[in-house]
């Protein structure tokens, strides 16, 4: 008799590769894996996700985020804010104070939502600034078209609100299909860490794809590390530029925040040290030098210093150190006026690089290159005259600056003075916010930066609006530094509700908010260019002139609107105290835990010294007013001064 017996069987356990997730899931643990290497360096790539919830993301970022909070707390942290534009602004503060080692994502809805942040994502862009967009989109399957805050466009069904963020991104990608969510994960994190790259990088999302399963590799969730590319410079290049610096009788360095980025401040201070050579700097790059550096001549262009501009207006040789040439800097092509002049573009972006025709682009990291470039030039300096002549050009500045920061005891302070006084309760190490109005040019021209990450002013795009949410990004980058927004009426106006999110998170700015009834920045340009302050001034409308040139101001009380958002607030009275009085409240402020908005009224018709710069805003061809006439004689003038800058 014989028995069937089974043979014998063993079940041999392998380690599962793959977990069911949704594409959100998968999405934002994939983000909170993400690494920035940069040198020694190692930091969160997206430190955090903002997010505003509405049908469009409740149930799929909005989902994941929740669960991944429930199932590992901290992994990827969430904030609230109260606009779109606001959480991109946000993301490009804490980028630039990190150096674009790290950002936060921002998380919008459908439609509105997504359209929010187009003014964000151009901003990062213009500025070269990483940040990452999560915009949601309407139904990928369109089961149940149109739904609520859908565009329909009868020749092209398929065109959304989220392909407005085309232009204005760096990288743009929808997830249609969730099998696509690999690929574009890592696509958009690869240019949101190139230094030659990066800017807005736009994932938008379905809000069916969002809620969709899919199998997800564990090597796609699996910590990954993404390393700083910081190339060095060829020698052909290099050595060609150091030939035509030897050979130069005035050469000067334009050095912008690509300076920053690479960390090279101590790379340049060290370089022209040992060859006296002068440096101007960009918006961008303020904080590349001390102020009192001996070869420092401040800011650069239209809204330059004097000793700046008059060396930029002389030199055979300008070194462009990461700086892209905005038309700020060139003073709209007018600054460098001497017949021949060359140009050595150092950049790690060949685009850049290679601006002005010159024949001599370094592509490279600003570090690498500054350092190789002070080899090839040892022993190298400029001549005593010229040395002397710098050392002359920046004593005069100075002592211009500090009479621009005297007191002058008026009941309405002008904003020289008001810069001044908060100039001089500040720490070397507080950080100056600004972006747009007339504060960027007077900051340009008299804050005196103490520290390489001291100065944090946004003018590629010059948003207004941008100081109170930037300035949240950078207290979040740098917890231990005091941030000072400085921001005037009109801006503040614009984009003051993430006060509100300080509050919420115990964030401490400090804002200094300067009220001058208008925008007037834009009323100072719109004299020069003939017409009148035309609609800059808050006043009420008259009713026979239907227009708002008259005297009676807005009853605004913005000090009060600040009171009602919960933050402290301090009202600096006008009188002939009022300077004296605005450095108690901002030492007052500095010494709160809490956010303090410090209020002061100025007379906006008091300017700061004159730089010498000029920008280009043509002025009608023809007109009935005799101011714009007069203005169109001006602006011919000042343009025939215009070069092609072909070095």
């Amino acid at each position: 008799m014989s028995i069937d017996v089974e043979p014998e069987t063993r079940t041999v356990h392998t380690p599962r590769r793959s977990r069911t997730m949704t594409v959100a899931q998968a999405l934002v643990e994939f983000l909170a894996n993400q690494w920035t290497v940069d040198g020694d360096v190692r930091e969160r790539t997206i430190a955090g996700t903002f997010g505003i919830f509405g049908h469009g993301n409740v149930a799929g970022i909005g989902q994941a985020l929740q669960q991944l909070h429930h199932d590992r707390p901290g992994l990827m942290p969430y904030h609230q804010a109260r606009n779109e534009q606001a959480m991109v602004h946000q993301a490009v503060g804490y980028a630039r104070m990190r150096r674009r080692r790290a950002t936060y994502a921002a998380a919008a809805s459908v439609g509105p939502g997504a359209a929010n942040m187009l003014t964000g994502a151009a901003l990062a862009t213009a500025n070269r600034l990483p940040a990452l967009l999560l915009p949601s989109d309407t139904f990928a399957t369109r089961v149940s078209d149109p739904v609520l805050q859908q565009l329909e466009h009868p020749h092209d069904p398929g065109i959304q609100v989220t392909d407005a963020f085309r232009p204005v991104s760096r990288f743009f990608d929808r997830v249609q299909r969730p099998e696509q969510l690999f690929s574009i994960a890592l696509a958009a994190l690869r240019v949101l860490t190139d230094p030659a790259e990066t800017g807005a990088v736009t994932i938008a999302l379905p809000e069916d794809v969002q809620a969709e399963t899919i199998e997800v590799p564990v090597e796609f969730l699996a910590p990954r590390d993404w390393h700083i590319r910081r190339p060095l410079p060829e020698r052909g290049p290099l050595d060609r530029a150091a030939a035509a610096i030897r050979r130069a009788d005035r050469p000067m360095i334009i050095a912008g925040g690509g300076v920053l980025y690479s960390e090279a401040e101590a790379a340049l201070a060290a370089f022209v040290e040992a060859t006296g050579i002068p440096v101007g700097t960009s918006q961008a790059g303020g904080g590349a030098l001390p102020w009192d550096s001996a070869q420092y001549l401040g800011g650069v262009g239209a809204t330059g210093t004097a000793a700046a501009n008059r060396v930029a207006e002389t030199a055979d040789v300008v070194i462009g150190i990461g700086t892209r040439y905005s038309d700020f800097t060139t003073a709209s092509r007018t600054v460098f006026q001497r017949d021949g002049v060359i140009f050595v573009n150092i950049n790690i972006a060949g685009f850049d690089a290679y601006k002005h025709g010159t024949q001599l682009p370094v592509i490279a990291d600003a570090r690498e290159a500054v350092t190789a470039l002070a080899a090839a030039l040892d022993g190298h300096r400029v001549a005593p005259a010229y040395a002397e002549e710098i050392a002359a050009g920046k004593a005069e500045w100075d002592r211009l600056v500090d009479a621009a920061f005297e007191p002058s005891g008026r009941t309405l302070p002008g904003q020289p003075e008001i810069i001044g006084a908060v100039q001089s309760v500040s720490d070397p190490r507080d950080v100056v916010v600004q972006a747009a109005g007339s504060l960027p040019g007077d900051l340009h021209k008299l804050w005196r930066v103490r520290d390489p990450l001291g100065y944090h002013v946004e003018y590629a795009f010059s948003c207004m609006g941008y100081e109170i949410a930037g300035g949240l990004g950078v207290r979040r980058a740098a917890p231990d530094r005091d941030v000072l927004v400085m921001v005037g009426d009109g801006s503040y106006l614009m984009l003051h509700t993430e006060l509100v999110t300080a509050v919420a998170e115990g964030l401490k700015i400090i804002v200094v908010l300067i009220q001058n009834h208008g925008y007037a920045s834009i009323g100072h340009l719109s004299e020069t260019v003939g017409s009148e302050r035309y609609g800059t001034q808050y006043r009420f409308q008259d009713p026979d002139s239907l227009d708002f040139q008259g005297e009676q101001r807005l009853p605004v009380d913005l000090a009060a609107n600040a009171r009602s958002y919960g933050v402290d607030v301090i009202e600096v009275e006008p009188g002939p105290d009022a300077i004296d009085d605005l450095k108690t409240a901002v030492l007052a402020a500095k010494a709160s835990a809490r956010t303090t908005v410090v209020h002061i009224n100025s007379d906006p018709l008091l300017y700061a010294p004159d730089g010498g710069g000029w920008w280009d805003v043509p002025v009608a061809g023809v007109s009935t007013l005799d101011t714009t006439i007069r203005a169109r004689a001006e602006y011919e003038e000042q343009r025939a001064a215009q070069k092609p800058l072909l070095g």
